[in-house]
């Protein structure tokens, strides 16, 4: 009881490390305000707002890395703030930014309230922002369900639309289960982590000091397994990705965007804080920390390999572009996940730290391409998600040349062509597992891309070189996705041609680590 009582005596409360999750919070909670007080034709206020306050968090962010230099800790090593935690907020930042700019057009066309929206994004980009902060399980968990319920909801937001519904209900129960098994993870690890003096512990960086000292080892490689599984089902990796491409489908696209880049990087944020440093490399392989590590490195590598292939393979058959997208996002996962497997083999800080490099790099490359691709599958799909099929972008080239054009330009990003964003991302993770002598994994990744060309090109392909059979008028390009686009499109050629700048930035100070209090 000593030991909580002094917690609970000093609880190390420092706001200002909370300022960017503070910021977006606070804005929800303002923005339902306004929402409510304003007339039904100003749709403009509420996502203005929702913009300004994301920009203001990432301004927070921005400070807090120049400002405090090193790692750092608050609420008795709750909340962390490091290069990890820094530039996933970024990302969350852009993807949330973006999703605003895209769903603009689509609220107003289909007469939803823009409101409820902004705020429901808003409130899942905190629980984003959490999750990547988080230095202790229970604020993972915490950050995972502000952000699983306000997506929930957000999936079902077409409320007059049975797919949406249905959309919402699989991911609502799916992910209820995968919360679940997360859950009960965290408490057998709480368990597990128990000495004969000390209770257990949900601090990620006090297990990785007690797993030698754990009094039920079976107990702990058992939660080990649940964690994987929960995690394994939120990023979506084989073969806890069945829930995807129904959910994806059905969801209304701008929101589909969201969930394919945002969520994912805050569950890769969270999945990467917990096994690397809660249950990292050991120097003994034989003992419990050294069991736990090799389990969860050997799952994950098979994860990363399962992952590609599916996503690829099933992603050739499909004729739904919204499907097939959802394909494609499992197959990113799995790219991903050659760079997390890297860094959890390296045996030093600057190795580690240059592979976690190259997850986030990779995770802010995917976010700015699937953006793009899906802003133009928005424009192109009208209201209700009419025309999604990959007929129905027969002779768009012709038609409407920028969106045609736009959207081959994301598609090539994702086949990892050269002088793309996608390229250098797949570069990055390919070339961490190589150093970490995957060689296995890297042409398995190598091959899958070159599978992944058939189903991108393909819809190039139909764009440019196939008839139009029925009348299509060009939609007009808005304002709000027009800008879109040009981010879009400018970050794709930039992080391309010049990625130094934004990788340095990412692996500023080598060794992330945790602090322990």
């Amino acid at each position: 009881m000593s030991f909580f009582a002094l917690q609970a005596a000093n609880p190390d409360i420092n706001l200002t490390l909370i300022a960017p999750e503070l910021i977006v919070g606070i804005a929800g909670v303002a923005v339902m305000m306004v929402d409510a007080f304003s007339r039904r034709g100003q749709r403009w206020i509420t996502g203005t707002l929702s913009i300004v306050a994301l920009l203001a968090a990432a301004a927070a962010s921005i400070w807090l890395w120049v400002a405090w230099q090193g790692p750092r800790s608050a609420f008795n090593g709750m909340i962390l703030l490091d290069e990890l935690r820094l530039s996933f907020t970024l990302i969350f930042v852009i993807v949330s930014i973006l999703t605003i700019l895209i769903a603009a057009v689509w609220t107003d066309i289909e007469k939803l309230p823009a409101g409820e929206f902004h705020a429901l994004l808003l409130f899942a980009t905190c629980g984003m922002m959490l999750m990547a902060s988080a230095g202790d399980l229970v604020i993972v968990f915490l950050g995972l369900e502000i952000l699983s319920i306000a997506t929930y909801v957000l999936a079902g937001f077409r409320r007059t639309d049975v797919r949406s519904n249905e959309s919402s209900l699989k991911y609502f129960i799916l992910g209820s289960f995968a919360s679940a098994f997360l859950l009960y993870g965290i408490a057998l690890i709480y368990g597990a982590t128990a000495t004969e003096t000390l209770p257990g512990t949900t601090n990620i960086a006090t297990i990785a000091g007690r797993l030698n000292q754990s009094l039920y080892p079976p107990l702990l490689l058992a939660g080990v397994a649940m964690l994987l599984v929960g995690f394994g089902f939120k990023i979506a990796t084989a073969p806890f990705h069945v829930w995807t491409p129904d959910v994806y489908e059905g969801a209304p696209t701008p929101v589909t965007a969201f969930m394919a880049a945002g969520p994912k990087a805050a569950g890769f944020a969270s999945f990467m804080r917990v096994f690397l440093f809660g249950f990292p490399i050991a120097t003994a392989a034989v003992s419990t920390a050294g069991y736990a590590h090799k389990s969860w490195l050997g799952a994950l590598a098979i994860m990363a390999a399962l992952t590609m292939s599916i996503g690829n393979v099933v992603a050739i058959i499909q004729n739904n572009v919204k499907r097939m997208l959802a394909y494609s996002s499992i197959a990113h996962a799995g790219y991903a996940l050659v760079g997390f497997v890297a860094a959890g083999a390296a045996t030093n800080p600057e190795q580690r730290s240059a592979a976690l490099t190259s997850v986030v790099f990779y995770l802010l490359t995917y976010a700015i391409m699937n953006m793009g691709a899906f802003a133009v599958v928005t424009l192109i799909a009208r209201g209700n998600d009419r025309d999604n099929q990959v007929e129905d972008y027969n002779g768009l080239g012709f038609l409407s040349p920028v969106l045609a054009f736009s959207l081959s330009l994301f598609l090539l990003s994702l086949l990892g062509m050269p002088l793309t964003a996608g390229f250098m991302g797949k570069l990055m993770v390919f070339s961490s597992a190589m150093r970490e002598g995957y060689v296995w994994l890297v042409v398995i990744g190598v091959l899958n891309s070159a599978v992944s060309a058939y189903y991108y090109l393909r819809l190039i392909i139909v764009m440019f070189f196939r008839e139009r059979t029925a009348p299509w008028d060009a939609p007009p390009v808005p304002a709000s996705i027009a800008l879109a686009l040009v981010i879009t499109i400018a970050g794709v050629f930039y992080l391309g041609l010049f990625p130094g700048r934004v990788i340095s930035a990412f692996s500023t100070r080598p060794g992330i680590t945790l602090p322990i209090r």
